[in-house]
């Protein structure tokens, strides 16, 4: 098998210059990848870099992709001058257990697919050689092993990062969760003041005497304040070293100036000096009785998304291009808070958020089964386990972010069966205890003691999609609000599938679960839900489902297999569907544009149409084949609407004009002659299409 050789000599005039210094190599070039089945030795390797998954199957369609075993080879050359230092091998995340073989000896196993984790190898290797790194990554169904359920694609292999970090003797703590082992706190929190809280986790030899040294510095690179600690690691070798800072007049952490402080920590040992920086910021957040979200005492509107990190061609395998994409688009609609569900979401994403001023619902893969075979808890000593230190490990790798305000719990859990509802306390208590003083979250879809354990709730409601109409919404809202008026509820998911290939003449609920997806279904779904929400907040947030198209093997609705449509922009970002623009016209002031609703449909019925347009603007004039159809003002929703417009067989072109700024837009409409189409079935029946087998939260 073909070995790949690492050179290091870049790294080495890096260690001639700052001698005793952490070092960080990325280790994502030139891997040899084996699938599992591969029983022979002598087979080449397929030559890959990192990121990768192994599911290209899972990407077509295929309700049956290969889950099991997929191996990766690399060899590597470790400097004799690194002798004395402490070598990890860190990995940003491996679906779902991974285990390492470093020169034949095996390492470790990590079990859970969406979080880091590192291991220490300085006993396994040759300095001054040549070493083999062998991993094996297994994404097999496992009962013991969160998540057992869900509609998404469990994708396997080594889908993030893999990096080689060399370490003075004494050094910040590698082995905390997975964490960079340093936790940035601001408690007592006002535009006045605040206190900063900073604690390091020390490693090296026991009973040693190490200096630990914290520097505050604002976001400019000033420094603000510095502390130096002494600290004495017990007989293994481990200690904790913490500080505060005060902080007068704070710059406050906000969406729209998402202002980021730095904390620096030196552990000054044996071998040198170990330093670990991490950005922060400052701000504090509640819910009211009023059920109202607040963020630095002000109330904030939510204006929210799902993102589940998957990508089309490429499955979770995103790089960071792939991630600022999706954070670019979410700003031009909008958005201010991004659910990242069923799973912690690439480190990489949480940065770009923090940048950005967008608010983060995190939570762990502990997820229903929702109208699918299955359930997504199991009663075993093991998954109990597993779900804990997966909720550790989130807290301790995202606890920095202050764009990370809730944790999330669960998904879509049922209490029929084995009952999960001692398990969800827990894992409650752990967040509330460990997480930094963030609000506890869940989405729900049912009734139940479920709904009851975390600080707020969330219900995912598919009125209007499953079943029902989307004006039903607003009922279930208001008996929501009288039936449970001190519950901190809000809306975890809701939306409706749209194909930008499909458009019926008519708005009729197609069958959620058949081939027949219009888009301007989803569009006429998003318009009622927001004009609820909009008219009466009664919600601490509310988050549409989903930002992106995203990959789901075992699904055979809307006109892609193995895509679920509800995306606002589809599944490889190239397209922004209408309902897109028309939250643009209502969450983004600050950037003037024009929007022709329903002109990806290709042909219309004339000689007569109705014309919308969604834009931010104050008036909109619109434009048939150069003759003006007048002005018409935002009704409140950013939208405008041209009743009978004239249209004339064949091509005609309108064009939408801003008068103010000259946003416009513009649209071909092909017309012919009145044509009678079928229309699409309706709801109903028996199987997965019964409306009647839905919850009355709603289900996806």
């Amino acid at each position: 098998m073909k070995k790949t050789i690492l050179a290091l000599t870049v790294c080495l005039l890096a260690i001639a210059a700052a001698r005793g210094q952490r070092l960080s190599v990325s280790l994502d070039r030139g891997w040899s990848y084996t699938p599992g089945w591969e029983t022979d030795l002598s087979a080449p390797g397929q030559p890959v870099n990192l990121p990768h998954t192994w599911n290209a199957d899972a990407l077509g369609g295929k309700p049956d992709y290969y889950r099991g075993l997929g191996g990766y080879l690399k060899a590597v050359e470790i400097p004799g001058k690194w002798q004395g230092r402490r070598l990890f091998l860190r990995f940003g995340g491996a679906n779902s257990v991974c285990d390492l073989y470093v020169n034949g000896k095996h390492v470790g196993r990590h079990a859970g697919g969406y979080s880091a984790f590192a291991w220490e190898i300085t006993r396994y290797v040759n300095f001054g050689g040549r070493n083999i790194f062998w991993v094996r990554v297994n994404n097999a169904p496992d009962l013991d092993l969160p998540p057992i359920a869900g509609d998404f694609n469990i994708y396997g292999g080594l889908y993030r990062g893999v990096e080689l970090i060399a370490t003075p003797a004494t050094h910040i703590a590698l082995d905390d969760h997975g964490s960079c082992g340093l936790y940035v706190t601001p408690t007592q929190v006002s535009a006045e003041a605040a206190d900063i809280n900073v604690l390091a986790g020390v490693r090296g030899s026991g009973g040693e005497i190490a200096v630990v040294a914290f520097i505050l510095r604002d976001g400019e690179g000033n420094t603000l304040d510095s502390l130096t600690r002494r600290v004495k690691l017990d007989e293994g070798g481990r200690s904790e070293v913490g500080a505060s800072f005060p902080l007068p007049q704070p710059r406050l952490w906000c969406p729209d100036d998402p202002y980021l402080y730095d904390m620096e920590a030196r552990v000054s040992g044996s071998g040198g000096c170990d330093t670990v920086r991490q950005s922060f910021g400052v701000r504090w957040f509640s819910v009211d009785d009023s059920n109202r979200f607040l963020l630095n005492g002000k109330p904030l509107r939510i204006q929210g998304v799902c993102r589940i990190e998957d990508w089309d061609g490429i499955g979770n395998a995103l790089r960071p291009r792939n991630h600022r994409r999706d954070v670019e688009l979410m700003k031009e609609m909008g958005v201010n808070a991004v659910r990242c569900a069923y799973f912690p979401n690439d480190p990489c994403f949480l940065d770009l958020c923090d940048r950005a001023g967008i608010l983060v619902w995190s939570e762990i893969p502990l997820v229903g089964a929702g109208h699918y075979r299955g359930k997504g808890f199991n009663d075993s000593e093991t998954f109990w386990e597993n779900a804990r230190r997966q909720m550790r490990e989130m807290i301790c790798q995202q606890y920095n972010h202050p764009s990370v305000v809730w944790w999330g719990v669960f998904d879509q859990l049922t209490q029929r069966g084995d009952d999960p509802l001692a398990l969800v306390r827990e894992l409650d208590k752990i967040a509330r205890e460990e997480g930094g003083g963030r609000l506890t979250t869940a989405a729900s879809n049912q009734d139940g003691d479920l709904n009851f354990v975390t600080d707020l709730i969330g219900f995912n409601q598919f009125m209007g999609w499953t079943s029902g109409q989307p004006e039903d919404f607003a009922g279930w809202a208001a008996d929501l609000r009288a039936g449970f008026p001190e519950l901190r509820s809000g809306v975890s998911e809701y939306g409706a599938g749209g194909s930008i290939y499909q458009w019926a003449d008519s708005l009729v609920r197609p069958d959620f679960a058949g081939a027949w997806h219009p888009e301007q279904w989803q569009t006429r779904f998003h318009e009622v839900y927001w004009a609820a929400i909009a008219a009466k907040p009664r919600f601490w947030g509310t988050f549409v489902w989903t930002m992106f198209d995203y990959g789901a093997a075992h699904r055979t609705d809307g006109a892609r297999p193995g895509v679920a449509d509800y995306g606002l922009v589809t599944f490889d970002r190239s397209v922004r569907k209408d309902a897109f623009y028309f939250y643009k016209a209502n969450w983004n002031t600050a950037e003037a544009f024009v929007h022709i609703a329903d002109k990806r449909r290709e042909v219309w019925n004339g000689p007569r149409g109705t014309l919308r347009v969604f834009s931010n603007q104050k008036d909109v004039e619109l434009f048939v084949n150069g003759v003006s159809q007048g002005l018409r003002t935002n009704d409140g929703l950013g939208r405008f609407v041209w009743e009978k417009a004239p249209l004339r067989q064949g091509e005609n072109t309108v064009e939408a004009v801003d008068p103010m700024t000259g946003a416009r837009d513009r649209a071909t409409i092909l017309v012919r002659e009145q044509v009678s189409l079928p229309e699409p079935s309706l709801p109903g029946g028996t199987g997965r299409g019964a409306a009647g087998n839905r919850s009355r939260s709603g289900n996806r």
